[in-house]
């Protein structure tokens, strides 16, 4: 892997970010290995391979391509893997807020073998903004 590891991730995130904000699925053969695995959580098992994560993406999204902001920043890297933290908020309805770690491993070509997800949302929320008083 070349020694631009760090770029290479943020150029990946930047397509992810493209691909996630466009209808459809087909963003993704651009994203991922054929045969790449993409894991939602820690503990759960990987959807494997383009169709499955493109599946994936179709529920997941659920036709709310553009209604999010988000930032990321890439914190390590090293050989061919990079750490991301990301933070997505979803304006809803309903509002929605993320914070990921992501670990994405890329082939030389620039194309994720692996991508690994650590969401944490607000205490008790799952991902659903509280709502206080007045709000």
């Amino acid at each position: 892997m070349p020694p631009d590891i760090r770029k290479r991730i943020d150029e990946w995130v930047a397509g992810y970010e493209r691909a996630w904000r466009t209808a459809g699925a087909t963003g993704v053969a651009d994203l991922f290995e054929p045969h790449a695995t993409y894991r939602t959580a820690p503990f759960e098992d990987p959807y494997r391979g383009i169709d499955a994560i493109c599946a994936f993406w179709e529920r997941e999204r659920d036709g709310h391509e553009e209604s999010f902001v988000a930032s990321f920043n890439t914190v390590a890297a090293e050989v061919d893997t990079g750490v991301v933290r990301a933070e997505v908020r979803y304006v809803g309805p309903p509002e929605r807020l993320y914070r990921d770690l992501w670990i994405v491993t890329l082939d030389p070509r620039g194309l994720c073998t692996r991508f690994e997800e650590w969401p944490f949302w607000p205490d008790g929320s799952e991902g659903t903004f509280a709502r206080g008083p007045g709000q």
